[in-house]
C-alpha cells in the first residue's frame, strides 16, 4: 500500500535543520504502518519502541533525560545499535509515557544527529497534567485515511490515478465510467487502511462492514476508557449525532438535534475530545468571504463531519444495494456522503483550509471555500448530474470571484468563470485554478 505520506517523511529525512517528528491521526489510520514502512525502506535500520504497557520506558523516562542514556537503554530495549545517520528511531504509541515526549526537546537541543519520529492514538487528549510538552522543538505531520486517489494505487488501478494527474479531462472522461465505478466503491469502503486492506484481499463488502463496525466499536471502547467519566455520555451522544445532522438539507450542526433543549457550552468538551483525537472534522462558517478567511468565522455555526466516508456509510447504515443502483449512492441520505467525501479530499490537502459560507437573510449556502494564494474560491458539491446551483451563481454576481468550481457526477466543463470538475477528480482541484 503506498501512502502520499511516505514523501513528506523523505523531505523531512532530508532537512537540514530537522526536529524531532510526531504524526498525528486517528486510531487506526495507518501511523505505526508508515513509520515501520519509511523505516524499512530509508534507513539501514530501525527501532521500534512501543510504550503500550512498558513499564521499562516508564522507568527509564521517569529518571534522567540525558540522551546518551535514553539511546543506551533503548538500543538495549530494541535489539539495535542506534546510529546516528542510518537508524529510525520510533516512539510508538508515545502517549503513554508523557515524558518520552518531554524528551523530545532534548533530542532536538542536545542530539539533533538522530532521526526520531513518535505516534501516538489520542495525542491532543491523553497527555497529564503538569506534562512538559516540547512546544517549538518538534514537527508534525497529520496522517488521514486513504483519499481516493491512493485508494486508486492501492486497488491496482495505478494507471487511472496517473492520468487525473495529467489533468486531460478529454481522456479522463473516456473512462469516466470505471472512475465512477471506483467512487462508487470507496464510498463504501472507504480508507481506513484495514477495510481497503479487506477490500482488496476478499473483495467481499460483508467483510468490510464488519472491519468498520469493529473500528467503530473501538472507538466506542475509547470513549470510555480514555474520556473522563462525566464527559463519556455525551461524548457518545455527539459522535452519534453526526450522521443524522449531515443527513439535513441544512448541515449547520444543531445542538437540539443531540438531545431535545441541548446548550452549546454542555457539550463543548466532548465536542474538543472527538476533535483532539481526529474523530471529527470541524468545518467553521464564514460571514464575509474576504481575506483572510479565517478572520471572518462564525464561530457559533460550523457543520461536523467524521473522519472517513467508509465509516460514515457504516453509521448512517448504507445499503450494498445502493452500489447496484445506477449513481443512488452519491445521493444517498440527501448528497451527505458525497459531502462527506469531498471534505475528506479538502483535508488531506495541506494547502487548504476549508469553511463554508451562508448569507445571513437567505437560504443561499456555498459548501466549501477555501484560500488560493490570494484568491477565495467557492466549491459547491452537487451528488448527482443536476447542475442548477442558485447559490453558486447568486454568490459569483454578489462577489464576482476569480474562480468557482461545482463538483459533481457531470464532466469537465470550463465556463468563463464557472469550472465543473467531476467527483472522481476532486484531488486536483488546485491544479485547474493554475
Amino acid at each position: 500500500m503506498i501512502r502520499e505520506a511516505i514523501k513528506d517523511l523523505i523531505r523531512w529525512k532530508n532537512e537540514e535543520h530537522r526536529k524531532p517528528l510526531i504524526i498525528r491521526g486517528a486510531r487506526q489510520v495507518g501511523k505505526t504502518w508508515i513509520m515501520k514502512e519509511f523505516g524499512k525502506t530509508h534507513y539501514e535500520k530501525q527501532a521500534y519502541i512501543n510504550f503500550d504497557n512498558n513499564e521499562r520506558m516508564e522507568s527509564l523516562f521517569s529518571g534522567n533525560l540525558d540522551i546518551s542514556r535514553i539511546i543506551t537503554a533503548l538500543q538495549i530495549e530494541s535489539g539495535v545499535k542506534i546510529e546516528a545517520n542510518n537508524t529510525l528511531i520510533i516512539f510508538d504509541e508515545v502517549q503513554e509515557v508523557p515524558r518520552a515526549l518531554t524528551s523530545l526537546k532534548y533530542f532536538c537541543e542536545n542530539a539533533p544527529q538522530y532521526h526520531v519520529i513518535a505516534a501516538g492514538s489520542l495525542l491532543g487528549v491523553a497527555l497529564h497534567p503538569g506534562t512538559s510538552f516540547p512546544v517549538g522543538k518538534v514537527d508534525f505531520m497529520d496522517l488521514y485515511p486513504l483519499s481516493f486517489i491512493e485508494f486508486l494505487n492501492a486497488t491496482g488501478n495505478e494507471n487511472l490515478s496517473g492520468l487525473l494527474e495529467t489533468q486531460d479531462f478529454v481522456l479522463i472522461t473516456s473512462f469516466k465510467g470505471k472512475y465512477i465505478d471506483l467512487l462508487k466503491q470507496y464510498y463504501y469502503v472507504g480508507g481506513m487502511p484495514e477495510a481497503v486492506s479487506n477490500f482488496i484481499e476478499t473483495q467481499d463488502y460483508t467483510l468490510v462492514r464488519e472491519v468498520q463496525n469493529r473500528l467503530l466499536m473501538a472507538y466506542e471502547q475509547d470513549f470510555s476508557k480514555h474520556a473522563p467519566n462525566e464527559a463519556v455520555p455525551r461524548i457518545r451522544m455527539l459522535w452519534a449525532s453526526v450522521p443524522p445532522q449531515l443527513a439535513k438539507e441544512n448541515r449547520k450542526f444543531v445542538y437540539g438535534l443531540i438531545r431535545k433543549g441541548a446548550r452549546a457550552r454542555e457539550y463543548e468538551l466532548a465536542m474538543q475530545w472527538l476533535l483532539d483525537c481526529g474523530l471529527i472534522y470541524k468545518v467553521a462558517r464564514i460571514t464575509k468571504p474576504h481575506m483572510p478567511l479565517m478572520a471572518y468565522q462564525d464561530f457559533n455555526a460550523f457543520k461536523l463531519f467524521v473522519l472517513d466516508v467508509g465509516l460514515l456509510s457504516a453509521m448512517s447504515g448504507l445499503d450494498l444495494k445502493s452500489l447496484l443502483e445506477g449513481n443512488r449512492v452519491f445521493e444517498e441520505f440527501k448528497g451527505s456522503l458525497t459531502e462527506q467525501y469531498v471534505l475528506q479530499q479538502l483535508v488531506t490537502n495541506k494547502e487548504i483550509t476549508p469553511f463554508y459560507w451562508s448569507a445571513e437573510k437567505s437560504n443561499g449556502e456555498i459548501d466549501f471555500l477555501f484560500q488560493s494564494g490570494m484568491d477565495i474560491v467557492p466549491l459547491e458539491v452537487k451528488a448527482a448530474e443536476n447542475l442548477q446551483a442558485k447559490s453558486l451563481k447568486s454568490y459569483c454576481l454578489r462577489y464576482e470571484p476569480k474562480y468557482a468550481i461545482r463538483t459533481s457526477m457531470s464532466d469537465y466543463r470550463k465556463e468563463e468563470r464557472l469550472t465543473n470538475l467531476p467527483l472522481y477528480a476532486i484531488n486536483g482541484i488546485l491544479n485547474i485554478l493554475e
